[in-house]
């Protein structure tokens, strides 16, 4: 069996490295990059705050963990040439009033959508894992559903928002799903029946085009793959491995049970949506709701059965043993909100937290 390919898109935050306050120079972070033939690695985002990145379709974690870290370094290199940080926050701890990137489309969100749009100064991480077909892509979004909460709860880097804890674990969660086409979604059933919900949301004239069908996970417009949108930026880059490795072994599960005839759990997404309040909660730290009963669970006991559930896959990917150490690595360290709050205990000050995410020198 071919192992599937899986590319992740990262999102930062462009920040002052004194202050830690976010500035508006992703336009010019973007030219210097452009004039060092770093521009492909680079994208703009909905604020000028902020800068995206980008993997190469890679066969194994290795090669993935050598291009994260690589896109993560020229992003680093091209925004200090215009005298900010990157900073792997998925949110600012710091108060922000964002600015808009020009361009048309991200104007026109702004004018449609008002405060919505100035308050999604938020960075994820997007996991795209190569499909053959898009009738498998439907069979695997109908497949992963139950699985999205406990894989965003892996994630969690956001607990501050304008300038105070939030008491989320990931507050990006919470002001992500502002976007009226955001969340968990049903089951479609058919590349026919997922095409005709596409069309039915645009016919609505609420979003501008189908780049804004915000789906935990959705069909790619521009590659051959499912993408996966439930994550927050990590501020390791090994956490954002550990949530790629674990998405592909998702992908490859859902279409082997597609394969031998098996339906999807047929779980109401209204409940989906109470599993992804409560990993963007407490994330790692409290309970999650078990996919096997749809009861709270320690968080540990919820992600060993994730583990359990895709181990075959992962077998077949050579991905188990990589996996098992990444786990226990988050498990033991906690995810970048544990990092942050720790920081911020530390020193008592959000700046000293930015400042940690850009250089990881103040807590060990």
């Amino acid at each position: 069996m071919a192992v599937r390919t899986v590319g992740v898109e990262e999102e930062f935050l462009l920040v002052d490295p004194a202050t830690g306050r976010p500035r508006a120079v992703g336009h010019a972070v973007l030219a210097t990059s452009a004039a060092e033939d770093a521009e492909d690695d680079l994208a703009a985002e909905l604020h000028r705050e902020q800068l995206e990145t980008g993997t190469k379709p890679c066969h194994t974690l290795d090669e993935l963990s050598a291009e994260l870290r690589s896109a993560r370094a020229t992003a680093a290199a091209a925004a200090g040439d215009v005298g900010v940080a990157l900073a792997p926050l998925a949110t600012s701890p710091l108060a922000v009033e964002p600015t808009v990137s020009p361009s048309r489309r991200y104007e026109e969100m702004a004018r449609r959508f008002g405060r919505t749009v100035s308050e999604q100064l938020t960075c994820g991480c997007h996991v795209h894992v190569a499909i053959d077909s898009a009738e498998e892509g439907v069979a695997v979004l109908d497949r992963i559903r139950p699985w999205l909460a406990p894989l965003a709860a892996l994630s969690t880097n956001s607990p501050f928002w304008l300038g105070a804890d939030s008491g989320y674990a990931s507050f990006r969660s919470q002001v992500w799903q502002r976007w009226p086409s955001a969340g968990p979604y049903g089951p479609f059933g058919s590349i026919e029946r997922y095409r005709a919900f596409v069309d039915s949301v645009l016919d609505t004239g609420t979003v501008l085009d189908e780049g804004m069908v915000y789906l935990d996970a959705r069909l790619s417009r521009q590659y051959p793959t499912v993408e996966v949108r439930v994550a927050d930026v990590c501020r390791e880059p090994d956490d954002a491995v550990l949530i790629a490795a674990l998405t592909r072994a998702l992908v490859q599960t859902a279409v082997d049970a597609w394969r031998a005839g098996d339906q999807p759990d047929p779980v109401r997404t209204e409940v989906l949506r109470l599993a992804a309040w409560r990993a963007g909660r407490s994330g790692l730290e409290g309970d999650l709701l078990d996919p096997g009963s749809w009861r709270p669970t320690p968080a540990a006991e919820v992600v060993a059965r994730l583990v359990e559930h895709v181990r075959p896959a992962l077998e077949v990917a050579g991905d188990v043993h990589t996996v098992r150490d990444l786990l226990a690595a988050v498990e033991a360290r906690g995810t970048g909100t544990r990092r942050q709050r720790k920081v911020y205990a530390k020193t008592g000050t959000l700046a000293a937290v930015v400042r940690d995410a850009t250089d990881g020198t103040l807590v060990h």
